[in-house]
């Protein structure tokens, strides 16, 4: 299976849908994805909306944790929405799961986003 990408930017934040399968052949194109995603984005926040990945190996958890620390150099975050059954198994066994903020649904990361900071 291939992988599709699809980025929109936002006033706030860049989403990147991401589709398929993240393996050694497909990580190089979610990582320029990702970081040119970075480079247009407004604050440096960064959304994967993740929720129809199939298959996520060891080089797709390496460049999520790339595009993790890029966006932490620019003061943003990179945040996974919607991750796959697939992938949460993997952040939870990797203990990823405690490093990147993860959303369920992208509504939650509305209602995060509009929830006053306490």
């Amino acid at each position: 299976m291939e992988l599709k990408i699809s980025t929109s930017a936002h006033s706030d934040h860049a989403l990147v849908a991401v589709r398929g399968e993240i393996d050694l052949y497909t990580a190089p194109r979610l990582h320029s994805e990702l970081v040119a995603a970075l480079d247009n984005a407004g604050g440096g926040r960064l959304l994967v909306e993740m929720s129809q990945v199939e298959f996520c190996d060891s080089t797709g958890i390496n460049v999520l944790l790339s595009g993790l620390k890029r966006a932490r150099e620019r003061s943003g975050d990179l945040e996974i929405v919607a991750p796959s059954g697939t992938v949460s198994k993997i952040l939870e066994v990797t203990g990823l799961d405690a490093v990147f903020r993860i959303h369920p649904t992208l509504d939650t990361v509305r209602v995060a986003t509009a929830a006053p900071a306490e």
